[in-house]
Parts: C-alpha cells; structure tokens; sequence
C-alpha cells in the first residue's frame, strides 16, 4: 500500500486565494493511474482552506474559534476536494471520498476506522481525505493538517512507502544553490517556520516524515510537478527527491 500527499502548495496556487492548479491535478491524477498496487490520497488546503484559516485566525490547537470561520473553511475543503475528486473521476480512477470526521474523534484517530480504508483500498476503490477543521468538543474546534493525517494513517496502516508530493524537489541543505538533500536517516534537519502557513508549511512536513520514518517507514518528499518522479519512487525504488529511510527506535 502507498499513502500519498498531495500538499496545498502543489494542487493550488497559494498566492492567489481560492484558486486550484486543475492542470497540475490533472497530471498528478493521470500519474496515480500507473500505480498497480492499492493507494490512498491524502490532500492539503493550499489557497483554500489555509486561506480562511488565516482569515479567522485558526490553528492546530483546539480552541474556541469563530464558528463562521469554521463553517467556512470546512466548506472551501469540500470545495477543494470535489476538484480532486472530479479529476480522478475524469481519468478512470474510483476515488471514495473520506472526510477526517470518519475516522477522528476529537482530536484522536479511530483505529478501527482507519482499519477500514485499508480495506476500501484493497477492494479497487481509492480512499481520498484532506485536512479540515473539526469540531473538538465543549464548542472548541482546531484545524487537522494533511500533514498530520499522513503519521495518523501511517501508524496504524504501516504502508510499503509514504509520499510527500511538494512545490519543490525535495529538502535543500542549501535554500541560496539548492542544493538537494537526497537522503536522510534517523536525522532532523533544522529549516525554518513559514509563518504564512497556519499548519506548519515545511516544518509541519518535516516533523510528520520524522517520525513516520522513526516507525520504520520510508517518507519520500518529491516535486509534484513531476508525477513521474512518484511512479518510478513505487515501481522502480528510484527516489528523486528526499527520501527518509526508515528506522525504528530502539
């Protein structure tokens, strides 16, 4: 099984509000085709749903936030969402639609849920989530980054490889030269926080792949505009990008 991210940054174009990379979604769809094994999309909120997050002053923590901002962010998702769903649709792909409300509770993953998307994407059906804001309990809600569903679903799943798809190649050691990271074991690099990124941006990123690779699962961080690049990371074990090789604690 392959758990795929498709990040804001890649299917949107976060300068400019509310608006979705169709043709890049298209390409990333048409690249999901050639994967013959059972996958599950994961999909960031980019200039939609971090666009109202940022509007309404909404975060990761849980909180008692404007609830016309919560309303609104979860409609932008779903908004979002159907663009994805569409184009997989479009390409002869089964997506299933599952917002996180199917398996969280609160703030914590339903096992027994996210045991079932393992079985909807072994039957031929392609489980597609996102992340959203959610309701917490005693009228708080917080905002459940595609980032973050990435470490939920690969604790509990422990699928063959995880892919990151980004906005660049992969983790620079150098931002100035570019310089590309290629692989990484047990360590963290240091990079910086986006702050306009209410999830987290790259940080967020980093820290999920982190510790899914502390599971002993490798993390792969790749350019989405290059689908390609994810079909030979699944078929052929060739990384172009930044791999974190698996290593569990001991």
């Amino acid at each position: 099984m392959i758990l795929i991210k498709l990040g804001g940054s890649i299917i949107t174009n976060k300068e400019k509000p509310l608006s979705a990379r169709r043709k890049t979604v298209e390409n990333l769809t048409k690249g999901l085709k050639k994967i013959n094994e059972p996958i599950i999309i994961v999909h960031g909120g980019g200039s939609y749903g971090h666009y109202w997050s940022v509007k309404y002053d909404m975060h990761t923590k849980e909180r008692k936030y404007d609830l016309r901002g919560v309303s609104i962010v979860k409609n932008s998702m779903i908004e979002l969402n159907k663009i994805i769903l569409d184009s997989m649709i479009k390409n002869k792909l089964n997506p299933y639609c599952l917002p996180p409300t199917d398996f969280m509770s609160g703030n914590k993953p339903i096992s027994k849920k996210i045991k079932e998307i393992e079985k909807i994407s072994k039957s031929g059906l392609i489980p597609v989530t996102f992340g959203d804001a959610l309701w917490y309990g005693q009228k708080k809600t917080y905002i459940l980054s595609g980032d973050r569903i990435m470490t939920h679903l690969a604790k509990a799943l422990e699928p063959r490889l995880c892919v990151f798809a980004l906005n660049e190649d992969g983790l620079y050691s150098d931002l100035k030269s570019k310089k590309l990271i290629h692989e990484l074991q047990g360590e963290k690099p240091d990079i910086s926080e986006n702050k306009m990124d209410v999830t987290g941006g790259m940080t967020r990123k980093v820290e999920e792949a982190s510790k899914i690779s502390k599971m002993g699962l490798n993390v792969f961080l790749v350019n989405g505009n290059k689908p390609d690049r994810i079909v030979k990371a699944v078929k052929d074990k060739t990384f172009e990008g930044t791999l974190f090789r698996g290593k569990r604690n001991v």
